[in-house]
Order: structure tokens, then C-alpha cells, then sequence
């Protein structure tokens, strides 16, 4: 009797063992899991900084042809969003500039961009988000273009643009599909554009959408922004940022499209080609695309 007694109180203590060592490894995963998800939420910052140099030089015994230049490029891509099980707040600043040199003639630049991004999303059901969004871009530097002289004929450089001049400033109210960082579209059908530019600009016509004599064009209508960022090969990643709006005032069949994409082939930690490539369709401002292509090798610094 005493050793049934024994044998049935040492069984009766494994089997409570492992019930009790199973709820310890579920608790466990479950701790894990908790954790895991608690280190996902909060501020998540990182960015990338680029500083790219071309140049080409030719003596003057050179028979193929050719002119000496030299090129410089700098961009900053920085990213700080906040996560929680039902919020999420998306902001996007980048900033670049560029200069190009030829032998003999002015300095012009080459690139100028300033924008600012910023989508705030509350949990709807799945990968859907109710959201509003808030994007500002506009140049930092004076942009000239070529024209004749009406008196001497020569070719002369008139501005046409300088900081906040143009400025464009969006924001609506929508629906953002997110599946992850890298991967999301916002649907805003409500969307209020403004175009901002001194009245210097429209004292003689109209400039940039914004009638003469004026120094701003409101437009309302709808916006679609798209980003997707993937891995090519291993070292090489593609970003793309598409963004397209219909003014429902004025011409809603004409779409207004601005398309990025910046390619990143790393070498090392440091050192990495770039290719940066940009399209603009706005028959605001001229009805043709706008195209925009920078490649060169550089300095790459994450953070």
C-alpha cells in the first residue's frame, strides 16, 4: 500500500511538473512576444546621408571631344515614425542639393529639393488605417532659365524660382493601406492643395499654375501616395515614392504625377553608387514631364 502510495504520488507530481513547466514556456513565449511587441512600438528614427562627386577633365591636345566638369550632390533622407497597437505617425524630411561646373561657363545647380511628409493613422481593421496626411515641398536655392536677349540677341540666364517660390503645401483627410514600413498606400479624396509664389514671378503672367499679378492658386481634389522600399539583391535596395493628385476645379482629367526612385548599391559601410531619378508631370507649370536623373559614386552614411 505504501508503495502504490509513492508509485501514484510520483506520477501525480510529473504530470503537475509538466503541466507546470508547460504553462511556464507558454507564459515565457507569451513574455517574448509582449516584449517583442513592446520594443516595435514607440519613436523608430533612421535615415541616410549621401555625398556624391563626378568629374571629367580633358587637356587641350584632346582629339575625341569633350568638356571639363566637375559635380556635387548631397541628400538627406530621414525617417522618425511612431507606432502603438492603434496609432501610427509617419513623417519623411528630405533634403538635397547639387551643383555642376563646366569649363567655362557659370555654376548651376543640378538638384534642389525640400520636402516633408507627414501621415498620422488610426487602426481601422487589418493592413487599413483612417488617416490624414500633411506634405510640404518646395527649393532652396534660385533656379534660372536660358532666354534671348531682346536687345543683343545673346543667351542670358533669367530666375524663375528661389526659395518658396514655388512652395506646394497638400493635406486631407483618408484611407492609408500599411503593411509594413516599407510598403503602404494612402488614398486621400479630399485633398486641398496650395501653391504659393512671390508676386515678382506673376508680374508679367502667370508662373507655376498661379495666375499674374497673384501670389497663390488653391486647388481641391485627390490624392494618391504610394512608397515601396525592397531589396534588389543583397547590398542594393530600391525606394520609390509616387505621388499623384487631380484638382476637381480645373481640369481633373489632367493628373499631376511626381515619381522617385532612389537606388543604393552599397560596396562597404561607407561607400556606395547612387542613382537617383525623378519624373514630374504638372500642366500647371509646363505640359510636358519634367525629368530629373543624378548617378555617381559617393560617400554613405546610415544612422
Amino acid at each position: 500500500m505504501k508503495k502504490l502510495f509513492l508509485i501514484v504520488s510520483f506520477i501525480s507530481l510529473s504530470v503537475f511538473s509538466q503541466k507546470t513547466e508547460g504553462e511556464l514556456i507558454n507564459t515565457t513565449s507569451a513574455a517574448e512576444k509582449k516584449s517583442k511587441d513592446t520594443i516595435n512600438m514607440g519613436w523608430k528614427r533612421g535615415g541616410n546621408f549621401v555625398l556624391l562627386f563626378n568629374q571629367s577633365a580633358f587637356n587641350n591636345e584632346w582629339l575625341g571631344g569633350g568638356t571639363s566638369n566637375i559635380a556635387g550632390n548631397a541628400g538627406l533622407n530621414y525617417d522618425f515614425n511612431y507606432k502603438t497597437p492603434e496609432l501610427i505617425w509617419d513623417n519623411k524630411f528630405i533634403a538635397a542639393y547639387g551643383i555642376n561646373k563646366l569649363k567655362g561657363q557659370e555654376t548651376t545647380k543640378s538638384d534642389d529639393r525640400l520636402e516633408f511628409t507627414s501621415l498620422i493613422g488610426k487602426k481601422a481593421k487589418g493592413y487599413w488605417f483612417y488617416s490624414g496626411f500633411l506634405n510640404f515641398k518646395t527649393q532652396m536655392d534660385a533656379g534660372f532659365v536660358k532666354a534671348a536677349d531682346p536687345v543683343t540677341s545673346e543667351i542670358i540666364f533669367i530666375k524663375n524660382s528661389h526659395f518658396f517660390s514655388p512652395a506646394y503645401l497638400q493635406a486631407g483627410p483618408g484611407m492609408l493601406w500599411k503593411k509594413n514600413d516599407n510598403l503602404k498606400v494612402n488614398i486621400a479624396p479630399a485633398t486641398s492643395r496650395l501653391i504659393y509664389v512671390h508676386k515678382h514671378f506673376t508680374e508679367f503672367g502667370s508662373a507655376f499654375g498661379v495666375e499674374q499679378g497673384k501670389s497663390s492658386r488653391f486647388e481641391f481634389g485627390a490624392a494618391l501616395n504610394g512608397y515601396y522600399k525592397f531589396n534588389i539583391m543583397e547590398n542594393v535596395s530600391m525606394e520609390n515614392i509616387l505621388n499623384l493628385y487631380s484638382n476637381y476645379l480645373e481640369n481633373p482629367q489632367n493628373v499631376d504625377i511626381d515619381y522617385q526612385m532612389n537606388l543604393v548599391m552599397k560596396i562597404n559601410k561607407y561607400i556606395s553608387t547612387n542613382i537617383a531619378f525623378q519624373a514630374i508631370y504638372d500642366d500647371n507649370a509646363i505640359g510636358a514631364f519634367q525629368i530629373r536623373e543624378v548617378f555617381g559614386l559617393g560617400f554613405n552614411y546610415g544612422f
